[in-house]
């Protein structure tokens, strides 16, 4: 875990702009800086950054955060990568915190690993580009599969010579502990003696989908009968190969404007059709789908298109792990190339823009393809038709998503006219097998979380909360909005000369009931846990950075203030319109310039002077909630006043809504003399 003293240094040297823009070519626009959106394709540029904020808004697709998520947003990466990247980029040493010795040991040997494995990269590199040996046989060997220079150098492939202990001998020379490297899979022991395990090979190095080297995939090239084809790095810290998809790295940022991921099976499927211009394409390793790498493609997309070679074996891959992809929502297409080839022959054999126009025109839906070729081996026994029955029954089980719901009925409907059943038969047997999970996972859960599951049941079916319900619950919240916007931007100001505009908010808003946005609840509690755990002043930068990601988006929202123009600037017919697209983008001091340059006497009545109006904003604010709660207590009182009661109990309700109507009153004179917003 990053200590929380790193993670401050990291946001004190950190400049939003120089982490956008390596990313993004920006311009100066006023006070901000403007580009093209890497989020969507656009033409126009609508994507702003904030230096002074330390935000980012995209006005075109909503995308905003601050610069850790940014990164997280753009490169994938978890907020604790996110924070390592920043780290290494600005030269702060990341300071860990652990809770056993055991982790702090875990975390020395990964990050050992990962040293150990980039020096093995660029020896393997060296060896394939600069040795005789090395382009004789390696980079032969990457040129006749087609492989351009630069592809090579991308995906950083490299060759390891025969020599018994060519790398052991250079790694040990520096130093490396010989129990990591084997640990790597880089060396093993040999008769007590240290050699090199991929010797004879081109090596594929693997990385992870934020660029760190994980391993290395090995391939023989000389013909063999004991040796294997592949060899891969052994499990160890960093490499886990149920977690791993190759290519993922280089396939990431296309994936995600894509909305696409092209599922192949090896490390040259990958590279040729990256090559090709299709890098959207990532390989499993030739083994059934994980979770877990379900999971990290879901980051990208949701639309998984599998490609495998037309035969029964390339069939046969293509199914495995389905059922799990449907589970993680995933919407999943096979492509079958044609018999005797595979992506990297296929995309050589007909170029780029006809591979992509076969994949466009036969892509099959997996479900009805699995029961099309069921079916076809199931021929006329009705034994095995009824097991194919079941079985695709519980496949359309497993899209269990209540967003999936109108996608699993017409998967109901489609297999049952295929199976020649009657589909409300074929629907009750889906509802069977979602009963049969269900149950399955109610038995493994734990007795106190599912009492909390059903007592939160019972009370929604109590309240019949439905959509309707929830829209008018949190419908009425800007001004909930505007309080917590006021306490980032405005709290450590003085309300009066014995108090902050922080200190004020918190006592008007003893009642929590008067908020209903759980959003703004819990920043107001973490303001106020702020304020009484530190005496230095507590910043709007604490809440854009905060590790809690909800809260740290909610907080980036509240701070896009948007621009404003005059209500007489609508109706001016003056001859000053050629300013008006220029002086919304322009800082301050450009409109100064403007004002102050000639020919623009009288200009300045156009412009909205921004005042500081936070305290008259702050009233406002908690006036509406007030009135709110006096509404829903008159509306209540009125409902209870339409029952049964005796002539006492009524003459209190009366009483009660005089009184309410004259706080109502009051209120909204009051709300007469400050800005409704």
């Amino acid at each position: 875990m990053i200590s929380p003293t790193t993670i401050q240094q990291i946001q004190n040297r950190a400049e939003i702009l120089d982490v956008v823009g390596h990313f993004v070519k920006l311009k100066r626009r006023g006070t901000n800086y403007l580009g093209l959106c890497p989020f969507h394709n656009e033409k126009t540029p609508s994507f702003t950054v904030s230096p002074g904020k330390e935000i980012f808004k995209c006005f075109g697709c909503g995308k905003s955060g601050n610069l850790i998520s940014f990164l997280m947003e753009h490169e994938k990466y978890g907020y604790p990568e996110a924070l390592r990247w920043l780290a290494n980029r600005y030269g702060i040493e990341i300071e860990e915190s652990y809770a056993t010795d055991e982790q702090r040991q875990q975390q020395q040997q990964a990050d050992s690993l990962y040293i150990i494995n980039q020096f093995a990269q660029e020896w393997f590199s060296e060896q394939l580009l600069n040795t005789e040996e090395g382009q004789d046989i390696g980079l032969a060997y990457f040129r006749e599969r087609g492989f351009s220079e630069e592809t090579i150098r991308k995906f950083q492939l490299g060759f390891s010579p025969e020599k018994r202990d060519a790398f052991t001998q250079a790694a040990l020379q520096k130093q490396y502990n010989p129990e990591l490297l084997q640990k790597a899979g880089l060396i093993a022991n040999r008769n007590d003696q240290w050699v090199d395990n991929y010797r004879g090979r081109v090596i594929f190095p693997i990385h992870n989908h934020s660029g760190k080297l994980l391993g290395f995939g090995a391939r023989i090239l000389k013909s063999s009968d004991k040796a294997p084809k592949y060899i891969n790095t052994p499990e160890n810290e960093i490499y886990v190969k149920s977690r791993i998809l190759y290519g993922s790295y280089f396939a990431r940022q296309s994936m995600d404007k894509s909305d696409e991921c092209l599922l192949v099976e090896g490390y040259t499927d990958v590279i040729s059709l990256h090559q090709a211009g299709i890098d959207n394409a990532v390989a499993s390793g030739g083994t059934a789908l994980t979770p877990d790498q379900l999971r990290l493609i879901r980051k990208y997309t949701d639309n998984l298109t599998i490609l495998y070679d037309g035969d029964a074996a390339g069939i046969k891959a293509a199914l495995r792990g389905m059922d799990l992809a449907l589970e993680e929502g995933l919407n999943v297409r096979l492509v079958l190339l044609p018999d005797g080839h595979d992506p990297d022959s296929y995309v050589r054999a007909v170029g780029a823009a006809a591979f992509q126009e076969f994949i466009r025109q036969n892509k099959k839906d997996i479900i009805l393809f699995q029961l099309e070729v069921a079916l076809q081996d199931a021929g006329s026994d009705s034994i095995r038709k009824s097991a194919v029955v079941n079985r695709i029954a519980e496949t359309i089980a497993r899209i269990n998503k209540a967003e999936d719901f109108t996608r699993q009925q017409d998967y109901i409907r489609q297999c049952a006219d295929l199976l020649k059943i009657d589909e409300a038969g074929l629907h009750s047997l889906v509802n069977k097998y979602i009963r049969d999970r269900v149950s399955l996972i109610e038995k493994k859960m734990p007795f106190d979380e599912a009492k909390t599951f059903e007592q939160n049941a019972q009370e929604a079916a109590k309240n019949e909360y439905d959509d309707t319900t929830f829209q008018l619950l949190f419908k009425d919240d800007l001004q909930e909005k505007e309080i917590a916007r006021i306490l980032l931007e405005h709290g450590m100001r003085p309300w009066d000369a014995d108090k902050l505009v922080a200190d004020h908010i918190f006592e008007e808003l003893l009642d929590e009931s008067l908020i209903d946005n759980p959003a703004v609840v819990n920043l107001i509690h973490q303001y106020r846990a702020l304020r009484q755990q530190h005496t230095e002043p507590v910043s709007r930068t604490q809440f854009v950075y905060h590790p809690d990601q909800e809260l740290s988006r909610f907080a980036v929202s509240l701070l896009q203030s948007p621009y404003e123009e005059s209500p007489r600037w609508r109706d001016s017919s003056t001859t000053y319109s050629g300013y008006q697209a220029r002086l919304f983008e322009q800082n301050y001091e450009e409109i100064v310039r403007l004002i102050q340059s000639p020919g623009a006497d009288g200009l300045q009545k156009y412009l909205l002077i921004e005042e500081d109006r936070s305290l008259e904003e702050v009233h406002s604010a908690i006036t509406y909630l007030k009135l709110r709660k006096i509404k829903r207590m008159i509306l209540e009182n009125q409902q209870d006043m339409e029952k049964p009661h005796s002539p006492e109990e009524f003459r209190i309700l009366h009483q009660t809504h005089i009184h309410l109507k004259q706080m109502e009153i009051s209120l909204t004179q009051t709300m007469g003399t400050v800005v409704w917003k």
